[in-house]
């Protein structure tokens, strides 16, 4: 390589006369490959070392893109060589070209063979330099996505823990739970606890007198199961008690019953009565609930399997039953008023018959409200739905409109017409008297699919059959002609709760009945 020599003349320095006979190294780009490296002798001169940074060349003399070599020469200078037009050049480099060469004056043998130091250039990133800068912020990134992945993660896992996590039973607002004069003192008997609801706002016991009975209760046996959850008998102070445990997936249901429960002036002698809801956590699992009065004759659907029933028995189990339908669809106004309910799932499953042989409504995990001001219902987003055998045609053929409360109340009586039917195939009148069969048991299988009842109720319009003798008894004759009311397709034909309850009231009041 040829250098540019031309520059040498700014970086030697002046020096003072060397002894005769210095000597040097002498070589030129001496550290490229084929260099000659040889001495010299110089009289009154000096030794001189220089380095140059040089872009690095191939063999054939092109130049490598991107790389550099320090190119080192050493030479001896005589004095002369240190002047031009007359004046001493120092041998000094400017700091701001030192990255680019720099040049070392000595006047000891062979003393050029110490080389000047070059700076880094401040402008200049090597290659590898650039590449480590690179790899550093590519794992900064990693690192930071990473952390920001962990974090999300660690939210949405939290957010799910706080969703599966029970609740905790909440009263309605007009619960006034500090006033109230139970909290001071323990309810020692169901009837103290009636009392003090009746004397109230009719909407239940306060929650912590409500917790604290669910913890005083002792299991006894279990009286049966559903989809929700079991049934078991329970006892308190020696008194029994029904618990309904509801499955851990079930506590929207398990709130929506207690929440229907606690509505203010629901307390009715044919709705069951209700005593407290509280959740319970055994550290494996969180049972949920819910606590009412118990009647060892269990529901009407076990009670008319067993046993047949006089004509008065039949028009009591009917009437009372009617008289608890009424009062969930009644409205009552006033400050703290009751609103009007529909159950959405009557059945004879779901209601109970009492010591007295009334009966009286249960199962409100369905049932909705009705707010009168904003003309709405309540009704909550659910997979659950009612009993198919017992579904309306409107429900059947989704004709009903969900937006109308009416709708809801007319296909409660459908249910209750076939409510009436299973009563009276068991009434025994002169020893005669029909096998208890739920309804449209001849016409769809044991479990019927919504289809199967569809195309019986809805396109064959079918309804369940009226044996004859029928006719020949007053009491059973009203029982037809009512549930027929109850059946019509046309659900805004078919009679209202209040008139199949004062049809019945009249019909229980005859003499004639009394003597069949």
């Amino acid at each position: 390589m040829d250098l540019p020599y031309v520059f040498l003349a700014a970086v030697f320095v002046y020096c003072l006369p060397c002894g005769e006979g210095l000597k040097c190294f002498k070589c030129e780009e001496c550290n490229r490959p084929g260099a000659k490296n040889e001495t010299c002798e110089v009289d009154g001169g000096y030794c001189v070392s220089i380095i140059v940074r040089d872009k690095e060349k191939n063999k054939d003399g092109s130049i490598i893109s991107g790389k550099t070599i320090d190119v080192i020469s050493r030479r001896c200078r005589t004095k002369e060589d240190g002047f031009l037009n007359g004046k001493p050049l120092f041998c000094e480099i400017g700091a701001d070209m030192k990255y680019k060469h720099n040049v070392r004056c000595c006047r000891t043998d062979y003393c050029n063979a110490v080389l000047p130091e070059l700076m880094t250039d401040p402008d200049e990133i090597t290659e590898e330099e650039s590449d480590k800068g690179s790899e550093h912020m590519w794992i900064a990134f990693i690192v930071s996505l990473l952390a920001v992945i962990c974090v999300a993660a660690i939210i949405i896992l939290a957010f799910l823990c706080y969703k599966k996590k029970p609740r905790p039973y909440t009263p309605p607002p007009d619960q006034n739970v500090d006033t109230n004069p139970l909290m001071g003192s323990q309810p020692s008997s169901l009837k103290e606890l009636y009392d003090f609801s009746l004397s109230g706002s009719g909407s239940g016991l306060p929650l912590l007198v409500q917790r604290t009975i669910a913890r005083q209760i002792r299991l006894m046996e279990i009286i049966g199961k559903g989809r929700y959850g079991e049934v078991w008998r329970g006892n308190w102070r020696g008194e029994n008690v029904a618990v309904k445990i509801f499955h851990s997936r079930e506590e929207r249901s398990w709130f929506r019953e207690a929440e229907i429960y606690q509505t203010v002036m629901l307390r009715h002698e044919n709705i069951l009565g209700f005593i407290a809801a509280d959740n319970k956590d055994n550290g494996t699992w969180t049972q949920l609930w819910l606590i009412t009065d118990y009647y060892e004759n269990s529901s009407l659907f076990d009670y008319l399997n067993r046993t047949t029933v006089t004509a008065v028995g039949m028009v009591t189990l009917a009437h009372s039953s009617a008289c608890g339908m009424a009062h969930l669809h009644m409205e009552i106004l006033g400050a703290q008023g009751k609103p009007a309910i529909a159950h959405r799932d009557l059945k004879s499953k779901n209601i109970l018959v009492k010591n007295d042989g009334t009966c009286c409504i249960a199962d409100l995990g369905l049932a909705v409200r009705h707010d009168t001001k904003l003309d709405k219902v309540d009704i909550l987003p659910t997979d659950r739905v009612g009993t198919k055998r017992y579904m309306a045609p409107e429900l059947l053929d989704e004709t009903l409109n969900m937006e109308h409360f009416e709708s809801f109340k007319r296909a409660d009586v459908y249910a209750f017409g076939l409510v009436l039917w299973e009563i009276a195939r068991r009434s025994s009148v002169g020893g005669i008297f029909e096998e208890y069969q739920l309804p449209y048991y001849d016409m769809v299988p044991s479990d019927p699919s919504l289809e199967d009842m569809r195309r019986v109720v809805c396109v064959e319009k079918q309804r369940p059959a009226i044996p004859n003798r029928w006719q020949n008894v007053e009491a059973l004759r009203v029982m037809a002609r009512l549930m027929k009311e109850c059946w019509y397709a046309n659900a805004a034909a078919r009679l209202t709760a209040l008139r199949i309850r004062k049809t019945l009231a009249a019909l229980l009041e005859q003499e004639d009945i009394k003597r069949v």
